[in-house]
């Protein structure tokens, strides 16, 4: 009979050892399994350098959703943004692209606007920044374009 209970033990163990194991995997890989709310949005750039897919959305520092797609319309880029279900943004709210530390990771940080109007789901923002292109800079610096 001790031979058994010993075995229950062991197994019990081994088993949160699993369970941990599992929810460990899906909390470090952003795996999403009882699916957020999150709603679209669109908001056109003339040049998206950088950003991916699944890159971070925040609102004055706080992940507030995900880039879900880029695509080439027009020759102009076309990010789909979901966004949070809590979260709702102002029709003049403007989508900016920004650096994130000194490796250079982009990310979508939005603005809020001052507007009563809100977007709806699939809606556009109108007002965009395209990301600073560091490397142009620096050439400009080097071969004196810059003006004092």
């Amino acid at each position: 009979m001790k031979k058994f209970d010993v075995e229950i033990i062991v197994g019990i163990f081994v088993f949160c050892g699993l369970l941990c194991l599992a929810y460990m995997s899906v909390r470090l890989g952003k795996v999403n399994l009882l699916g957020d709310h999150y709603y679209s949005v669109n908001a056109v750039f003339s040049s998206v350098k950088g950003l991916k897919k699944d890159t971070v959305v925040e609102i004055s520092g706080v992940e507030v959703g995900k880039v879900d797609n880029i695509k080439l319309i027009d020759y102009q880029a076309v990010v789909s943004l979901l966004i949070r279900d809590d979260i709702k943004l102002q029709e003049d709210a403007i989508a900016s692209i920004r650096t994130k530390g000194l490796l250079g990771e982009k990310y979508v940080e939005i603005t809020p606007g001052g507007s009563d109007t809100l977007i709806n789901p699939g809606d556009s923002l109108h007002q965009t920044e395209p990301p600073i292109d560091i490397e142009k800079l620096i050439g400009n610096f080097v071969f004196g374009k810059v003006k004092e």
